[in-house]
């Protein structure tokens, strides 16, 4: 099982083999925690993610780290659902983004991965429910990668992410 850690800070500063960055559909970059990847990476990264684009809400997929710093190999992206008020189905599509992350980490042969919190800036996602979910989904998904940074960008997102996974321990 993986060690899962909560951190507060920078993304792109991690220590880890792949990124996940919060994506639109487009994967050529946006606000918020995909604008901090996109230009920490640099743009070949948005020439990469227009390539394999589009990408559905609840999938991930990968391209090269660019510009960002060793050992980051990977960015993987994910398009987080839009909140509607929770009764069309954005749980079931946040969990995927984590499932489908942890899969494309491994089919990468990444062994650290770190993620932001999904869906919970510009797209709406209740920041308390977002991290049950995040908690709940990683550490029941198999996966070979060995340790997993959630990576909040403040202490109050942390404190969701905290309190989430001593709940599912």
């Amino acid at each position: 099982m993986a060690v899962i850690e909560v951190v507060v800070g920078d993304i792109t500063r991690e220590d880890v083999d792949a990124i996940v960055t919060a994506a639109n559909e487009s994967l050529l970059g946006g606000g918020g925690v995909d604008g901090a990847v996109h230009r920490a990476a640099g743009p070949r990264l948005a020439r990469a993610g227009g390539a394999i684009a589009p990408c559905a809400p609840g999938d991930a997929k990968a391209t090269p780290a660019f510009d960002l710093d060793p050992p980051v190999r990977h960015v993987i992206h994910t398009v987080g659902p839009i909140w509607e008020g929770g009764d069309q189905g954005e749980a079931d599509v946040l969990a995927s983004c984590y499932r489908r992350c942890l899969r494309v980490a491994d089919e990468l042969g990444a062994r650290t991965i770190t993620f932001p919190a999904i869906a919970t800036g510009v797209y709406g996602f209740p920041a308390d429910l977002a991290a049950r979910i995040a908690a709940e989904t990683v550490t029941t998904t198999p996966t070979a990668v060995e340790r997993i940074r959630l990576v909040a960008f403040d202490e109050e997102t942390a404190t969701h992410l905290r309190s989430a996974l001593s709940a599912v321990a």
